[in-house]
């Protein structure tokens, strides 16, 4: 978590010493300039080289990955950071996806994935429905290990903001990703089948017996991976391969920018849920950042989460306290 509370304390400083605009700056340009060195995988390579940023620096890169060193892939995520390798366990190597929107208050939709707490690379190319990502990290991170790596449980991260190119409007946050997963994602899966079904059944009146029901909906409760479900599938005697891409849209409580959380204009934030937070961390934001401010919000299908939040403007009344 401290290479997260790093990249947020650096972040921090380019907005207060303005080489970034917390309205202006492309999130890229926020991402590439605040976490120089630590990326094992990044998706617009042709516009971080542009800025002064290669991936590939002092790296050799093998002849299949050539003609994708400097282009833009379009696939999940759109950050990796680099693992570390501590005895026969990995750690870091967060994901970090960006979210940005002109709305004062709205949160950028998700169209590649179900934003979860945890992601690992094999669960990625299956969504992606190709192995780039993880090639290029692998490349990047040169793992012990690929099996292992490739397995790696990994922590998401989202780069939200809200009011872009608003100066006096904007928020703009890390968030954790269990700010958005509040039930299992394999238990979204079967419901959202599951309303599809009874939708299709009420619009085309049509009535199933209790009985048959219950199977169907037996049936339903095992698509619950989506790697099976993102991966293409091959019909017979059919020319193409269709496939399931899952978008998802943010519930107001799952909006940490909506106004149920009183996360002021004009800041920058960094929130993480309450059993993320140690003294140690906590110690670490306060030594970098003196001026801080750290307070909880009460996430109502998900608990406490504490909010690390530097304030460009008035200073906000807090929702609660946190010591």
């Amino acid at each position: 978590m401290f290479d997260v509370a790093e990249f947020f304390i650096t972040c921090a400083r380019n907005f207060m010493e303005r080489k970034l605009s917390l309205a202006e700056s492309k999130l890229e340009e926020i991402v590439l300039k605040s976490a120089r060195g630590k990326l094992a995988y990044i998706d617009d390579r042709r516009y971080a080289k542009k800025i002064g940023y290669d991936l590939f620096e002092n790296v050799n890169v093998p002849r299949n990955l050539v003609k994708k060193k400097y282009t833009k892939s379009n696939l999940f995520p759109d950050f990796l950071f680099r693992t570390r390798e501590e005895g026969k366990t990995f750690k870091s190597g967060y994901i970090l996806e960006l979210k940005d929107t002109e709305s004062k208050t709205g949160i950028a939709s998700f169209n590649s994935t179900i934003p979860t707490t945890y992601k690992n690379l094999e669960e990625i190319d299956a969504i992606n429905g190709g192995t780039l990502v993880s090639r290029i990290a692998r490349l990047i991170d040169s793992p012990s290990n690929f099996d292992k790596y490739y397995k790696f449980e990994r922590r998401c991260f989202y780069l939200v903001r809200s009011g872009k190119g608003k100066k006096d409007e904007v928020k703009l946050s890390i968030v954790d990703g269990s700010f958005f997963e509040t039930v299992p994602k394999e238990h979204l899966f079967y419901q959202m089948f599951l309303q599809v079904l009874h939708a299709h059944l009420k619009a085309k009146k049509i009535e199933i017996s209790p009985d048959e029901l219950k199977i169907i909906e037996k049936g339903l409760k095992y698509i619950t991976d989506q790697r099976i479900i993102a991966s293409s599938k091959i019909i017979e005697k059919a020319s193409v391969k269709p496939r399931l891409r899952i978008m998802a849209e943010v519930h107001p409580e799952g909006n940490p920018h909506s106004t149920h959380y009183n996360i002021p204009e004009r800041s920058f934030n960094l929130i993480l849920h309450k059993s993320l937070v140690t003294k140690k961390l906590k110690n670490l934001i306060y030594e970098e950042l003196p001026n801080i401010e750290v307070f909880s919000i009460h996430h109502k299908r998900n608990g406490e989460h504490i909010v690390f939040c530097i304030p460009f403007g008035a200073k906000q009344t807090r929702l609660f306290e946190w010591q």
